[in-house]
């Protein structure tokens, strides 16, 4: 974890922009000591941003399951991506 303050982030672009980069973690950016905002590189913020919508996707499919709805066996499962497969 990186923690910065605002003033590095307002003197200091490059430098900030390039540790993000780099370290591929987010940079806590304080003001007056006090934790203000979060800056990552955009590849992190959409590789995150994916696994979160994955894990929302999972969490709905579990939430459906539980409440009864049907659902496929993995023999079932394997047939349907393997048509989508062949037809592309």
């Amino acid at each position: 974890m990186y923690i910065k303050a605002s003033a590095t982030l307002r003197n200091e672009y490059s430098s900030i922009s390039k540790l993000a980069k780099e370290s591929q973690e987010p940079i806590y950016i304080t003001k007056n000591g006090e934790a203000d905002l979060v800056v990552m590189d955009i590849d992190s913020f959409e590789r995150r941003e994916q696994i979160l919508e994955l894990r929302a996707k999972v969490l709905q499919a579990e939430e459906q399951r539980i409440n009864g709805e049907k659902t496929l066996s993995i023999s079932e499962a394997r047939e349907k991506l393997k048509d989508r497969l062949y037809d592309m």
